[in-house]
């Protein structure tokens, strides 16, 4: 008995293996810290107390929904260019930058460590920035472009909340 062979096509994208392979690596990148950021929003919206409850956890349900989201076009991104999306947490602890929190902080310190991880998040998704434009990948370009603009925006609004 003679078993067929699958043929699956190779991709063609106008992008080499080699830089498809550096840019899934920097997106892998950008999903741990995206959710690790997440993680911690969520946990936060749980654990919050103190007189601002009401207002940070609206916020931060906000924050993670958003979050969410953005997980799946990340990881899709990735497969996309061919490669498998790193999926658990130790793979997210291994190559994530931001740290997790220990234990429940104040809620001024909550938000001061989301301030922190946003700020973690923008720098990751900007640092691909180079290797995507010499690539000259439009569509991670974008993606890195709206991610910016989100984690810029709530880092500014969360930090907003700790001036005086």
């Amino acid at each position: 008995m003679n078993a067929k062979k699958k043929y699956t096509p190779a991709i063609d994208i106008g992008l080499s293996a080699d830089e498809r392979a550096k840019i899934a690596h920097g997106l892998s990148a950008l999903l741990a810290d995206s959710y690790t950021l997440y993680l911690m929003t969520h946990n936060f919206h749980w654990n919050v107390t103190g007189p601002m409850f009401n207002t940070l956890h609206l916020m931060f349900m906000g924050q993670y929904t958003e979050q969410w989201t953005a997980l799946d076009v990340i990881a899709e991104r990735i497969r996309a260019l061919g490669h498998p999306a790193p999926g658990t947490y130790k793979e997210f602890v291994k190559i994530a930058s931001i740290k997790e929190v220990d234990g429940v902080p104040k809620a001024t310190d909550m938000i001061r460590h989301l301030v922190a991880a946003q700020e973690a998040t923008a720098r990751t998704a900007r640092d691909l920035f180079p290797v995507v434009n010499a690539a000259n990948d439009q569509p991670t370009a974008d993606l890195l472009t709206q991610r910016l603009e989100v984690h810029e925006k709530t880092a500014w609004m969360l930090r907003s909340l700790l001036e005086d």
